[in-house]
């Protein structure tokens, strides 16, 4: 479905963006580890989310996605570590990534056999950083290219504790060997070579798992039983960056996101943000289910370019479509680099960040593992596409905010996947009476 989006006068307004996307699903799978009932409160309805509502009903647990107050409730029944029970037919994570490889983790430990499988993008994404460990612990996984690639059939149980050091920077391979490691023999390690979000070891923790951090090295010992967690989702930092972009770079703008999560292992889009010059304050900072909140106001800004790469890349992976935009309107340079993993995500996104932002007239090039962007160009209104991916539609329609001219954007509800009330937002805050 295509949808035009006119530039905005002003964009005015407070805004509570979806619960986080991360959490929402850690949520839903330690639960259901867990022995007894537990309510999460502002669970993200979006897509992704309910794929994996739906691959953990298959597997035996009880659920139930309502609203209370008007904000999303999900009730969950834990199984325990042993209740699960093995799937009658394959299981469908859909376009998530997330589904299929932190479930994989947990499919590692049970005695039955489990195939997953999921859409055409999510069959193209790499899944042999998580086999490979399991295999590893002792699971049999299998899939195209010998494992490399989904479908991926899993006959488990029999882990044994490992010792393992991430090649790659993923909070994805972490968390699923973390939730291999419930099931060994022994006590498991994990290192990382940079920091990634750490959502899965503050939950386990919750819920009474034995787990610990040393340096880059996290160490789970098994044998503890997960106690049912009920918890408020914080409001998601990557969906709430469109709209710190959006208020950035626009002539006039002052938006306030509310409640949102500043975890620091994925608040890198606040400190590149605020180096880029943004005019960028965080108020009333709080913690929530055990994570770090905060109101963030964003105004009208002037930006510079910079240069990202290192260590803030895990930070930020999934908010470098929004920071692509901010950098089309900043004065100067931004070099992206050590941003590989972008290259397989629901669409390569350096390719395809660059050759949509350049359909609007960014002059931006793509490299191996980044792209540079030449900013203080005044993009044009044109017809985009977002290749299938969530975050690249919404760049496209924060930078059609503040563009000349119309702009036509084709595949434009894919943003369900991940913040179903994206376009209602973005039409009330880019109203003419300024939103409220």
């Amino acid at each position: 479905m295509d949808r035009v989006i006119e530039p905005a006068r002003r964009l005015r307004g407070t805004v509570a963006v979806a619960g986080d996307k991360s959490i929402s699903h850690r949520a839903a799978i330690l639960n259901a580890l867990a022995e007894g009932d537990a309510e999460v409160r502002n669970f993200l309805p979006g897509e992704d989310c309910r794929s994996t509502l739906a691959v953990l009903r298959a597997l035996g647990v009880q659920s139930s996605l309502g609203e209370e107050d008007g904000a999303p409730l999900l009730r969950i029944s834990g199984r325990g570590l042993d209740g699960l029970r093995e799937p009658a037919a394959v299981l469908d994570c859909g376009n998530s990534g997330t589904t299929m490889r932190l479930l994989c983790g947990v499919l590692a430990g049970q005695p039955f056999h489990s195939v997953l499988d999921g859409d055409a993008s999510l069959r193209a994404r790499p899944m042999r950083r998580i086999v490979e460990p399991l295999r590893q612990m002792g699971a049999r996984v299998d899939g195209r290219d010998d494992g490399a690639l989904a479908p991926l059939a899993v006959r488990g149980g029999g882990l044994h504790g490992v010792r393992y050091r991430l090649p790659v920077a993923s909070a994805q391979t972490k968390s699923a060997i973390l939730l291999a490691a419930l099931f060994a023999d022994a006590e498991t390690v994990v290192e990382e070579p940079q920091p990634t979000r750490d959502h899965s070891e503050r939950m386990l923790a919750a819920m009474g798992a034995q787990i610990g951090r040393e340096g880059p090295a996290i160490r789970l010992t098994p044998g503890a039983r997960l106690t049912p967690l009920s918890m408020r989702i914080p409001n998601d930092i990557s969906a709430a960056a469109f709209w710190m972009v959006a208020a950035a770079i626009h002539p006039d703008a002052e938006l306030r996101l509310t409640g949102v999560g500043v975890n620091p292992t994925r608040s890198g889009i606040i400190d590149v943000l605020r180096q880029m010059g943004a005019d960028l304050a965080i108020e009333e900072e709080r913690e929530v289910g055990g994570e770090p909140v905060a109101d963030i106001v964003v105004r009208s800004s002037r930006l510079s370019g910079v240069e990202v790469g290192g260590a803030v890349i895990p930070r930020l992976i999934d908010e470098v479509p929004a920071l692509a935009v901010a950098a089309a309107f900043a004065e100067g340079t931004t070099v992206v680099r050590d941003a590989q993993e972008l290259r397989v995500k629901e669409s390569d996104r350096i390719a395809t960040v660059a050759s949509q932002l350049a359909a609007m007239g960014a002059v931006i090039s793509e490299h191996d593992d980044g792209i540079v962007i030449e900013g203080a160009r005044r993009l044009r209104g044109a017809r985009v596409a977002s290749h299938g991916d969530h975050r690249l539609a919404m760049a496209l329609a924060v930078a059609a905010l503040s563009a000349d001219g119309q702009t036509r954007l084709s595949d434009a509800e894919v943003v369900a996947i991940s913040y179903p009330d994206f376009w209602s937002c973005l039409q009330r805050l880019s109203s003419t009476d300024g939103g409220g």
